[in-house]
């Protein structure tokens, strides 16, 4: 398939890519479905890609990282998927949490976390959704007292991706305004070890290296220095680790369809039924030409949030972010369905390996927030319409 991304890509964001696709390609999806049917993680590529510095590609370089930004990050975690094995905890290590601390963390908590980040040495977990709160953050339940110069820690987080090799985890609770006595955001990193920190994991029908787990935090005794940055900044600490975790999302969908896509287009143009390809036939055709459409719009809209991002906007990130990540969610589920049904009954077997990608593909649509709640976003904050909760 030839696509259309040069003129809007440097040399360098051109070679990154190049470079990040042949990584991926001596991979590919055989490599995944295997440690997924073994019940392993996706060591090996974890620790190649780290070693090239594609992990911490957006990370300051006085830290170890690249120096890039958000536009980088997106390429490597797209370039993966479109070849078949993308890394869900880079959504969540070096771009949320590794994010927040090089923004917002002390200098020590940087020295501490950013090189091992960067070099995939170390990895952190996010927890934010409840299981009462659902999108709702400010329903969120987990609070932080004050104990001397420690912090306390209470609550419950679910959907938590990776806890079980994760150093730590990156906590969204709620401490209490002296000023005001109301509840404000704050972000603690909670060590995998911290005595009362226990997690479960969910059983999910999502076959993914990555499990999901909920948390209990049990009375976790923290000292002061696990609160990153100011306790006054929470909601703007909190934001500026959820416009990358869209923008990672957006390119997590992009990269699985672009996959999909092209084994139905490759079947497509060797399946021979009648006298002509199938792929000569307007009915199969058409469909893949439009999810091709879907999938380049959607990448436009993440490298306009990821531009917007890089640059320090994070209210018109926040916008291209949200609609980014809802393009790239629709355009992924789309190209997915398309790809099984060009396919036929091939498409439901292990060899061709795009059955497990029916129940994958909806990740891009429910986390890490709904189609709906983003589409709440946009009617309130880009059209100015009431909100109706």
């Amino acid at each position: 398939m030839s696509t259309a991304r040069t003129a809007l890509e440097t040399e360098e964001h051109q070679a990154l890519r190049a470079a990040v696709a042949a990584l991926g390609k001596r991979y590919g999806r055989d490599y995944m479905t295997t440690v997924i049917r073994e019940g392993k993680h996706t060591d090996e590529l974890w620790a190649e890609a780290a070693k090239l510095g594609y992990l911490g590609v957006n990370l300051p370089e006085e830290y170890g990282g690249g120096g890039g930004g958000m536009a980088e990050l997106s390429i490597v975690l797209e370039e993966l998927g479109a070849a078949g094995s993308p890394l869900l905890m880079m959504i969540v290590s070096p771009a949320i949490c590794g994010t927040v601390i090089a923004r917002f963390g002390t200098e020590e908590q940087k020295r501490t976390w950013l090189p091992g980040l960067a070099d995939g040495s170390l990895t952190m977990a996010f927890g934010i959704t409840e299981p009462d709160a659902g999108s709702n953050s400010h329903r969120i339940t987990t609070t932080a007292r004050r104990d001397g110069d420690d912090w306390v820690l209470t609550g419950r987080k679910v959907f938590v991706s990776g806890v079980d090799i994760a150093d730590a985890t990156l906590i969204v609770g709620r401490t209490e305004d002296a000023r005001s006595g109301k509840l404000k955001p704050c972000l603690f990193i909670v060590p995998r070890e911290a005595p009362g920190f226990g997690r479960n994991q969910i059983d999910m029908e999502l076959h993914a290296p990555d499990k999901q787990f909920e948390l209990v935090l049990d009375d976790v005794r923290l000292p002061a220095d696990a609160l990153v940055g100011d306790e006054d900044a929470g909601l703007l600490q909190l934001f500026a680790g959820l416009n990358p975790e869209r923008i990672m999302t957006a390119a997590f969908g992009i990269g699985m369809g672009r996959f999909a896509l092209s084994r139905a287009v490759e079947y497509a143009r060797t399946r021979q039924v009648w006298k002509d390809p199938i792929g000569a036939h307007q009915a199969i055709a058409h469909p893949l030409a439009t999810a091709h459409i879907d999938l380049e719009l959607s990448r436009l809209m993440m490298q306009k949030a990821a531009r917007l991002y890089d640059e320090g906007d994070d209210i018109g990130a926040g916008e291209a972010a949200n609609m980014a990540k809802y393009a790239a969610g629709e355009a992924c589920v789309k190209a997915v369905d398309q790809a099984v049904h060009t396919l036929g009954g091939n498409g439901l077997t292990r060899e061709y390996g795009l059955a497990s990608l029916i129940t994958a593909s909806r990740v891009a649509r429910i986390a890490p927030v709904s189609r709906e709640m983003i589409l709440n976003y946009v009617s309130h904050q880009s059209l100015g319409l009431p909100k109706s909760y």
